[in-house]
């Protein structure tokens, strides 16, 4: 392994600013983000007999709404410290969609914008779904669910975009990597 040789790896962390979810920190000559509480995130890639399931909803750092894959926060509930990310994914899976998992597989951690945040996800691939109800999140998501065929994705998601949809960049797995071949 090499060593570390970036100026920036021995100084001292300082927190700038800290809310209930987000920290602010400085390092060096870095700035950065993380989640408060080491709070982590599950993201699920779910396919239904040939289909993906997305959803979209509004997103006030972006201003618009938002085309992803379903996800949430690992552990956020009160009491729920323990929790891990399988669970995390199967509970946020049917609560955003309103399709539950009979298998949940940990397609490894990922961290979404290293240079700027320090926030790691677990990929779940989600498959034997039951639907269970219509989804949508919890009070005040206003999550829509897209159920959409794996085949002719690049087109759905293009004209999604046309329409003024923000794309999360988790949607290039459906674009370019073989986990969507995995996961079908």
């Amino acid at each position: 392994m090499n060593k570390i040789t970036t100026p920036d790896h021995d100084a001292p962390e300082q927190i700038a600013w800290q809310g209930d979810w987000i920290v602010a920190k400085t390092r060096g000559r870095w700035e950065y983000v993380s989640r408060a509480r080491s709070i982590r995130a599950a993201v699920i890639l779910a396919v239904d007999d040939g289909h993906v399931l997305l959803v979209e909803q509004y997103r006030v750092p972006l201003g618009r709404r938002c085309l992803e894959l379903p996800a949430g926060l690992v552990g956020d509930d009160h009491g729920s410290a323990d929790e891990g990310p399988l669970a995390a994914a199967g509970r946020e899976l049917e609560e955003e969609t309103g399709f539950r998992a009979g298998t949940l597989e940990d397609a490894g951690e990922f961290f979404s914008s290293p240079g700027m945040v320090s926030e790691s996800f677990t990929m779940v691939i989600a498959s034997d779904l039951t639907k269970t109800g219509d989804g949508g999140g919890v009070e005040g998501e206003d999550i829509i669910v897209h159920r959409v065929p794996v085949e002719g994705i690049e087109q759905y998601i293009a004209d999604r975009r046309a329409d003024g949809l923000a794309m999360d960049v988790k949607l290039l797995l459906l674009l370019g990597s073989g986990m969507l071949s995995r996961a079908a």
